[in-house]
């Protein structure tokens, strides 16, 4: 019976069976060891009629041999499954410890590359805005294209040139003495009344894309993960662009608003040159200052003077944004920090630590995360050589 059963006639196993010969109480009494155990067994095998022809795949060494070579295909066929588990495992701890970010250097070099380098990927995400990369930078061109174009319409040029205002600036323009030719201060007075006005629209436009700036830093700094790691340096990094962009406003305000006043201190004189020539100039000498101008001669005046202001405004409507973008666009791509980078270099070692002001708890979480991402590393390493051995 235990022939048949070693045979696999009795019970057949998906692995054959394995007869082994253990060493016996006495064997083991009188210290017999296990080279001489094993060279008994095979003896044994190799010498019994009945199991002579199994010898070859009997004993404890055929055993050990069968169940290592059993137990090495279990372990390879489970291999592309712990390489899995083990590669997606390193990709969560990278993942972590990216969004944790870098180790803070020790000395003052080191601390002050990584803020730098922290300060650039801000000013980089910046640009993206303003580029079209990324959103919100497009709300700059609605201000020019719609809200200050509509500003300049608003201001009405054509009631403020109505047929009273008219006759009572050219009228108080002459002062006592009337002019000879054409009311030259009076024209100068009623140009100068409208185009002051652009001020206010220019003004709103200056202040409303400042606006916008402002609001893209703060769209920056949100974005700038490295920054999240740091919350004084994102402080002062936001607090030292909202002062760039201040000066940069000022500057363009002052450009700006000069633009106007160009206009307004200076006429373009050939426009009134290639006017047509009128003989009647003006109303009868002789009448009162407040009435010797009649209804179609200021009516004329009123016309031309609305044509130049009409003339300027469209001038002005594509120059203004001009030097907004130049004082205020230009040079936020250019020199956002630049103030703030040369404040840096000043700085001493403990203002620079000061500035990357970590938690302590991110700081050791960063440190156990990086040991074992450093032995799933190795182990990945180990797995697939095996995987790739023959």
């Amino acid at each position: 019976m235990l022939l048949k059963i070693l045979e696999g006639r009795a019970y057949r196993l998906q692995f054959p069976w394995i007869g082994v010969v253990n060493r016996s109480q006495q064997d083991i009494n009188k210290s017999v060891d296990m080279i001489a155990a094993r060279r008994r067994e095979r003896d044994y095998f190799a010498n019994t009629p009945e199991y002579k022809h199994l010898a070859h795949r009997m004993g404890s060494e055929h055993l050990a041999k069968s169940l290592s070579k059993h137990l090495e295909s279990v372990i390879k066929s489970r291999i592309p499954g712990l390489q899995s588990l083990i590669t997606k495992t390193v990709a969560e701890l990278e993942t972590e410890l990216t969004r944790l970010g870098k180790p803070i250097a020790n000395d003052a070099g080191g601390k002050l590359y990584t803020i730098m380098e922290i300060c650039r990927m801000f000013d980089g995400i910046y640009k993206e805005h303003l580029d079209g990369v990324r959103p919100g930078g497009e709300k700059i061109y609605h201000v020019f294209d719609n809200q200050f174009p509509v500003a300049i319409k608003r201001l009405q040029f054509d009631k403020q040139l109505s047929m009273e205002n008219v006759r009572k600036l050219i009228t108080e323009a002459d002062g006592y003495q009337p002019h000879l030719i054409a009311p030259e201060q009076g024209y100068r007075r009623l140009i100068e009344s409208c185009l002051v006005s652009i001020r206010g629209p220019a003004e709103a436009a200056v202040d409303t894309v400042h606006g916008i700036l402002k609001e893209l830093v703060h769209k920056a700094i949100n974005e700038t993960h490295e920054l999240k790691q740091f919350p004084t340096l994102r402080v002062e990094v936001g607090n030292a662009a909202f002062e760039s962009l201040e000066r940069m406003r000022d500057e363009s305000k002052k450009n700006t608003l000069k633009l106007v006043d160009m206009e307004t201190s200076y006429l373009t004189v050939d426009f009134f040159r290639k006017l047509p020539q009128d003989v009647e100039k003006g109303g009868n000498p002789s009448h009162s200052i407040f009435d010797r101008y009649n209804d179609s001669y200021l009516r004329r005046i009123g016309t031309t003077v609305l044509a130049y202001v009409n003339m300027v405004s469209s001038t002005l409507r594509n120059s203004i944004p001009k030097s907004i973008v130049y004082c205020q666009v230009r040079e936020a791509k250019r020199s956002l920090l630049d103030h703030f980078f040369t404040e840096l270099g000043a700085r001493e070692i403990r203002q620079l630590s000061k500035l990357l002001d970590e938690d302590p708890a991110v700081m050791e979480r960063r440190t156990n995360l990086a040991k074992r991402l450093e032995l799933y590393r190795s182990a990945q390493a180990e797995i697939d050589a095996v995987a790739w051995s023959k």
